[in-house]
């Protein structure tokens, strides 16, 4: 039974993961601190055998017992309203925590695969995104500390797999969705849906003429389990192209909760990405993925698990 190590995960995708390779028959080691994450996420795995959680911060040192086969390495703060508030530790986790998991997959001798994030093309002059694209990132903009952890920790990631010839494999996810996420997590999916399912005004910011693409879950989940067992150790953009514009997204939001909810406006915040829409032709290509769920299904799941949580206000 192969042994795999995920960081994070507690968190959204991090819980996914360990449902993933559990059903895969891996042991599965989560670590997570619980900064953002949650036990709720995983504890419907404790009973499993090939299941442990270890709760510890990976930008201090990591041990795991007896050899390891693979690190996935999600471990980091990933919504504005998070890394706004915890803004060093946001760069610690990918600066200490990335060298920490790859000092550990060296010792072990074990593959690593690191997630990464859209937002390394910051507010991209490109469109769609392309991996070859090197992006547009204020480095001391509020958004900077997460935006430049991530290409910090790509950087480091190569390196190590240049100098040490370690085996390490670099996702780069566009926005995600499905079951687990936050609601109070400050990003517009669990936002919209939240507020729409509580008759409360929905909150878009600018002229919501701004896009995005979102990816279902499931899907994510796929790409990065093909990724991991390929042999490209360059970044991969896992996301799907399907761009859809912040407004129309409210009206699709409104529509599936049958809310009577309105749309309200605040004012752009700063750095915030114009547009956002990747280019998957190399996942294509290397992994043969691409997406099988449609936002409109993905999002009828989504909105299905929040509802036991939320009611109508009165």
């Amino acid at each position: 039974m192969k042994k795999i190590l995920i960081t994070g995960g507690a968190g959204f995708l991090g819980s996914h993961l360990c449902d993933r390779f559990i059903k895969e028959n891996y042991q599965v080691i989560a670590m997570d601190n619980l900064s953002t994450g949650s036990i709720e996420n995983i504890e419907h795995l404790f009973k499993k055998s090939n299941f442990e959680f270890h709760e510890h911060d990976v930008t201090k040192f990591i041990h795991v017992t007896g050899p390891l086969d693979y690190i996935l390495h999600f471990a980091s703060p990933a919504s504005p309203i998070d890394y706004l508030k915890i803004p060093i530790q946001t760069m610690k986790v990918g600066s200490l925590g990335t060298l920490n998991c790859l000092g550990l997959a060296k010792e072990k001798k074990a593959k690593i695969l690191i997630a990464s994030t859209s937002e390394v093309y910051g507010d991209p002059l490109v469109h769609p995104q392309t991996e070859d694209y090197w992006g547009n990132v204020n480095p001391i903009g509020p958004r900077g500390v997460y935006d430049e952890a991530k290409r910090f920790q790509e950087a480091l990631t190569m390196a190590y797999h240049t100098y040490h010839q370690l085996e390490t494999r670099i996702v780069r996810i566009f926005n995600t969705f499905g079951p687990r996420m936050r609601l109070n997590d400050g990003r517009v999916l669990p936002a919209f849906i939240g507020q729409a399912l509580q008759g409360k005004p929905l909150t878009a910011f600018g002229d919501g003429s701004q896009t995005r693409s979102f990816t279902y879950v499931d899907d994510l989940i796929e790409g990065i389990f093909r990724l991991l067992h390929s042999d490209y150790a360059h970044p991969v953009n896992i996301g799907n192209p399907q761009e859809v514009t912040i407004n129309e997204f409210a009206q699709e939001i409104l529509q599936l909760t049958q809310s009577s909810s309105t749309i309200t406006y605040q004012s752009l915040p700063e750095d915030d990405p114009k547009q956002r829409k990747p280019d998957i032709s190399l996942a294509k290509k290397l992994l043969g993925w691409q997406p099988q769920f449609t936002r409109s299904k993905g999002l009828k799941i989504t909105v299905d698990s929040f509802k036991p949580i939320l009611k109508p206000e009165k």
